[in-house]
């Protein structure tokens, strides 16, 4: 009897995160068109970064008193204080990524930030004790294959780009651990308590950095404010809100290696919105990041 209760209990907990999974995909989808609506507009990076931040934070907050009146708890400083720290990575990633974008070629730029699946089983290790497994080694091997594969074929090896190319590099290490950090700070009460103080506070960072650099804070053209809208609500509220909230079903790598997904969803829509034909190598890349993101979601 025993026996075939754990038969039986496989397909069920398979079946149970079958939704995660395909919210998880949706949230990757969200997350890319960020690249399609910052490409449209003539903001400023880091202000663009800025605004869809506190917009967010602004439509989010009501969401934040109803979960805390909800779940009847109280909320601390203590719970704020965990908060900071990723804030604090998530604001100098959307910067330093912006600055690093601007310094670089774009094929080297998207290549090295592109590289979390390399490094996140290391800082998981070290953070959480979190190894990986079988699947997800196949699986990141057949991902980074693809992002190494487009990434290649336009790279540029220049001394030149070389602060360009390292800014990026500190950049990608700054989102992973913004992610280990989210996986690590699942066991708060609602997601949302745990992100909407996240999205003020880095929203508050950006702003303030903008502000230093001189940047004008009002006076831009209707279409700005629609796409300033359009990055709060899509890629942030929906996006990155989706990719932390599966980090409490998928292990940190999983979510990492289908996150790849998101040059798949960009190159699509550039194609239909911008009439931009991909490179060969994209199809190919395609192909691998997606059967990494499979092997992965298998495994789960």
């Amino acid at each position: 009897m025993t026996v075939s209760t754990e038969k039986a209990t496989a397909p069920a907990q398979a079946r149970s995160l079958i939704l995660p999974a395909l919210w998880l995909l949706f949230g990757v989808f969200a997350c890319s068109t960020a690249v399609i609506m910052i490409k449209a507009s003539e903001t400023h990076p880091v202000l663009l970064a800025a605004y869809r931040l506190l917009i967010a934070s602004a439509v989010l907050t009501p969401v934040f008193f109803y979960h805390l009146r909800r779940e009847r708890t109280t909320y601390r400083f203590e719970h704020l204080k965990r908060s900071f720290v990723p804030a604090l990575l998530l604001a100098l990633h959307f910067i330093s990524w912006a600055l690093g974008a601007r310094l670089t070629f774009a094929a080297n730029a998207s290549l090295i930030v592109n590289m979390v699946p390399l490094v996140m089983p290391f800082i998981l290790l070290a953070m959480l004790r979190e190894r990986i497994h079988g699947r997800e080694i196949a699986g990141t091997v057949f991902a980074l294959a693809g992002v190494v594969l487009i990434g290649l074929s336009d790279y540029t090896l220049d001394p030149a780009l070389l602060f360009g190319d390292f800014v990026c590099f500190g950049s990608m290490l700054l989102f992973a651990f913004y992610l280990a950090l989210g996986r690590r700070n699942r066991d708060f009460h609602n997601i949302w308590l745990y992100l909407i103080p996240l999205y003020w506070m880095a929203g508050i960072i950006c702003l303030a950095v903008a502000i230093a650099m001189g940047l004008p804070l009002v006076g831009h053209p209707l279409k700005e404010y629609g796409l300033l809208l359009a990055l709060a609500l899509v890629p942030t509220i929906m996006g990155h809100s989706i990719l932390n909230h599966s980090l409490k079903h998928f292990r940190g790598q999983v979510v990492s290696v289908v996150n790849l997904c998101q040059f798949i969803f960009a190159g699509a829509m550039a194609y239909f919105i911008f009439t931009e034909i991909p490179a060969p190598a994209f199809y190919a890349a395609a192909v691998l990041v997606g059967a990494g993101a499979w092997i992965v979601l298998r495994r789960e």
